[in-house]
């Protein structure tokens, strides 16, 4: 007789018209940041999932989601919870999931995934991929080429960011990211934060006039209640790092690139 995950596999390559037996399954769904354009949104993914339970005759017990996440395996906060639901309910038989790269984009992170899947006994349904059998060569050998694929696609997506990054630098302009103390992004340029600058000035003061040390600084702005960029405390490599910013110097740098921008200077 053929276990769980065995017949799950033969299942979802079985004729239409082959009786398919109910299988309990729970979803995962991923968005990140970078594809949440072409990928469209979570509500998407779990909707297709729900159509995909009930056209197959399946029961969706749950559904996990991490949104706004990269493929990595940190801070995956939901995909956690599903592996621990997985652990502490046997009755479960499988994994529903959008696409394969909606596990993960690295394709040794998918095949580390699957494995841990097939220990727990449950096996893996992808909707966009359906033949996903580690006992078939050929079909694994499809899946390990999807995720090579999924990893290129990512290579490239991220090499166009950093490469529209650094044009932008190179035109003195705003790369993105979290803005620096004593600024503000306003559309795609960055303009002076009043309130912040004036923070940025007095610790220069303090540093450049009073020879106040590191971490007397840090003090000082803690004991006024002056919140840091992040809204957290000062230390002396925080009061440090604005010290050693070639951004309040006009200087802008990202990679490496560094451009003179008069116009946001603060001392």
């Amino acid at each position: 007789m053929l276990n769980n995950v065995e017949y799950n596999y033969i299942s979802s390559a079985t004729n239409m018209d082959e009786q398919r037996e109910i299988f309990k399954l729970v979803g995962y769904c991923r968005v990140s940041t970078d594809n949440q354009k072409e990928e469209g949104t979570i509500e998407i993914q779990k909707r297709a999932l729900r159509e995909y339970a009930d056209d197959n005759n399946h029961e969706l017990v749950k559904v996990f989601s991490d949104e706004g996440i990269s493929g990595g395996l940190e801070n995956r906060p939901a995909l956690g919870e599903m592996i621990k639901f997985l652990e502490d309910n046997k009755e479960i038989n499988g994994v529903l999931i959008f696409k394969l790269d909606r596990l993960a984009r690295d394709l040794y992170i998918q095949e580390h995934l699957i494995k841990k899947f097939e220990g727990l006994g449950k096996a893996l349904h992808s909707i966009k991929e359906p033949h996903l059998d580690s006992s078939d060569p050929m079909r694994k050998a499809f899946r390990q080429f999807m995720g090579i694929v999924s990893e290129l696609e990512k290579a490239f997506i991220t090499m166009r960011l950093s490469a529209g990054r650094i044009n932008k630098a190179r035109k003195g302009g705003y790369s993105g990211g979290s803005p620096a103390l004593g600024y503000l992004p306003v559309g795609k340029e960055l303009n002076h934060d009043e309130s912040g600058a004036e923070v940025i000035k007095r610790i220069f003061h303090m540093k450049r006039y009073k020879r106040i040390g590191l971490r007397e600084i840090a003090r000082l702005l803690n004991d006024e209640g002056i919140p840091t960029a992040r809204g957290g405390q000062w230390r002396a490599s925080t009061v440090k790092y604005i010290l050693d910013n070639p951004l309040y110097k006009g200087n802008c740098e990202y990679k490496g690139v560094i451009v003179k921008n008069p116009d946001l200077a603060l001392i």
